[in-house]
């Protein structure tokens, strides 16, 4: 265990059909650098993972979306999966919540189909990132600047976006989120 997040409080913002991998993934990489990740989805209660297209586990939320803000919060994190940010994107609470990580600068780190939020916010325009293949056209339509590149770390006023592309990225993904959310601590 590290401390370079030691005294950060990470969200997680997910939903059922989030991509289990990229929530439990990235959530060790926050735990093991002294961070302490919170989850987050739109009712509160219990998120359903899953392993592509077959159920997962299921993950107990620490907070409902409505009930909290970007200012309790260090950093944020947006797992992908397919039904996840497709459902994120259409509850005005989530998609605030997200909107307010960008309005206060605070880093936010987002994967594979994770960005569809970010677009739904209003948050890419002007910003260079990556996602799954799929959602390139989304992005470029909202005004990003999309690379087919493993981690894509953009930092630009107001705050930094680490972007990945799929699960196969997870290490410089993990590594470049805790790197970044660090930094932010020092800014």
């Amino acid at each position: 265990m590290t401390d370079e997040l030691k005294g950060q409080t990470i969200a997680f913002l997910a939903t059922e059909g989030v991509e289990q991998v990229e929530l439990t993934e990235p959530w060790k990489a926050v735990e093991q650098a002294g961070g302490k990740p919170e989850l987050v989805s739109p009712d509160g209660g219990k998120v359903q993972g899953f392993n592509h297209l077959d159920k997962g586990d299921t993950f107990e939320a620490d907070h409902a979306a409505g009930k909290v803000a970007a200012r309790d919060f260090d950093a944020l994190v947006l797992p992908g999966g397919v039904a996840n940010p497709d459902a994120l994107r259409t509850d005005e609470a989530s998609v605030a919540f997200v909107k307010g990580f960008a309005e206060a600068g605070k880093p936010i780190a987002v994967i594979c189909h994770g960005p569809w939020t970010m677009v739904e916010a209003d948050i890419v325009r002007g910003r260079c990132m990556t996602s799954w293949p799929s959602v390139h056209t989304d992005l470029v339509n909202a005004g990003a600047d999309w690379r087919d590149e493993e981690v894509v770390v953009c930092d630009h006023v107001p705050g930094v976006i680490v972007s990945s592309r799929k699960p196969d990225d997870l290490p410089a993904f993990c590594k470049a989120l805790v790197e970044q959310f660090s930094l932010s601590r020092t800014a």
